[in-house]
This record gives structure tokens, sequence and C-alpha cells, in this order.
């Protein structure tokens, strides 16, 4: 997975990109074929701003959280797009698996 990182008033150290890339591995799974991924880092006064895109052909998932902490902000943007990444694999799952519409035949006690 191509991961590219943004900080915007803040660095990108070692260790955010560590968590990153660990939740990323965890999400990869989750979404076959080859994705990319672009982590931006915000700081602005108090807070902390996380937002995660992961992009594969034309589907993307995307989240933003906020807290006081940077490492807190990015786990939770990390959980909510695990679990939309988890959603989508299921629906698709249930739509692959759904039963072809009726070919118009009547019935057997229908037909009777």
């Amino acid at each position: 997975m191509i991961i590219e990182y943004t900080g915007r008033q803040t660095a990108v150290t070692q260790k955010y990109k560590a968590q990153a890339e660990a939740g990323l591995s965890r999400i990869q799974k989750l979404v076959n074929g080859a994705a990319s991924a672009k982590v931006v880092l915000t700081a602005e006064k108090y807070r902390r701003i996380a937002d995660v895109t992961v992009i594969q052909g034309d589907r993307s998932i995307a989240a933003a959280c906020e807290s006081g902490e940077m490492m807190t902000a990015l786990r939770d943007a990390l959980a909510k797009i695990e679990q939309q990444a988890l959603k989508q694999r299921k629906r698709a799952a249930t739509i692959a698996r759904r039963p072809k519409a009726d070919t118009g035949a009547l019935p057997e006690a229908a037909a009777s």
C-alpha cells in the first residue's frame, strides 16, 4: 500500500508513521487489491486532527477524528476506516450471494 503523509502545522514523526502503517496494514487485508492511502495530520490550537483516506480503484473510504492528542486522533480515525472497510466487504459479499431474479415461470402450485 502506498502511503502519503502530510503534516499541517505539525511534524510527522516516526511514531505517527509507525502507528499509521500498523493500522493500514490491518485495513489492507480487508481491502482486496492495490490501494493507496493519504494521512493528513493537523494541529490547531488545542486540537489535533487526523484525516485518513484510503483509495482503491473507484472506491474511497475517509475518516477524520479530532482529539487533544495526535496518537488518539490517529487511532480513532484508523478504527473508523477499518469499520467502514469491513462494512463494504460484507455488503459486497451479500450482494454477490443474492439469488438471481425469477425467470418468469409460474410456480407449480399456481399453475394447477
